[in-house]
């Protein structure tokens, strides 16, 4: 093997893998992502059958998640002493996350992490998405669009005046508007986001898929 590439193996092998299991409600604040439904569809649900995706539902964006985060780096998986949510609890986020199987995932991998006990954290997940004007153009969607990720942001700013660019981020995926990501304090206020999370789609033709 050439040095140079023994060299770039070796520093790659060296370097440390991101820890999980972290301590429950050490972070600095919350992103919350919003996905753009027909998106995750097309890129996941639709190979699923997943309910979400079926004709008619109307869906837009929807919560993702709120995920913990530090100004470097984010828990994932933390040590809680917290029960996990019931079926019901799961149940009851449904009408904002798309279906009940995602809530769990989410407090699996982020919501342990909050520190929060099930009902606590779907409780702040659900005050944090009512705190975001979703801006109602996007419900008439009918046909699929290639827009700038910017037109995107562009269009949340002007329903929240409160926010601020520096605070909002646009992500894409396979050429689709995949999220969008709000940065939020604990108490859920907006704040600027850390450099883990300014990740901005650059696409000048990003497309945008229609409602379903």
């Amino acid at each position: 093997m050439k040095p140079v590439l023994l060299a770039l193996l070796l520093a790659l092998t060296s370097l440390p893998a991101r820890a999980e299991g972290e301590r429950a409600g050490d972070f600095d604040y919350y992103v919350m992502s919003l996905s753009w439904s027909s998106a995750w569809c097309a890129l996941e649900g639709d190979a699923r059958r997943d309910p979400q995706c079926d004709v008619g539902r109307g869906l837009t964006f929807v919560l993702h998640g709120l995920w913990p985060q530090n100004e470097s780096g984010w828990p994932s998986y933390c040590r809680t002493g917290q029960r996990d949510p019931t079926r019901n609890e799961t149940a009851a986020m449904a009408d904002i996350m798309g279906g009940a199987g995602l809530a769990f995932y989410q407090w699996k991998k982020h919501g342990r992490c909050s520190g929060l006990s099930p009902r606590d954290y779907f409780a702040t997940a659900r005050r944090a998405f009512d705190s975001v004007t979703i801006p109602p153009v996007f419900a008439r969607m009918s046909k699929t669009l290639k827009v700038p990720a910017e037109v995107i942001e562009g269009a949340f700013l002007e329903a929240n005046p409160g926010l601020t660019a520096d605070q909002i981020t646009i992500t894409c995926k396979d050429g689709l508007i995949q999220e969008v990501r709000l940065c939020l304090t604990p108490d859920l206020e907006p704040r600027r986001c850390g450099a883990d999370s300014i990740r901005d789609c650059r696409l000048s033709d990003a497309v945008l898929e229609a409602v379903r």
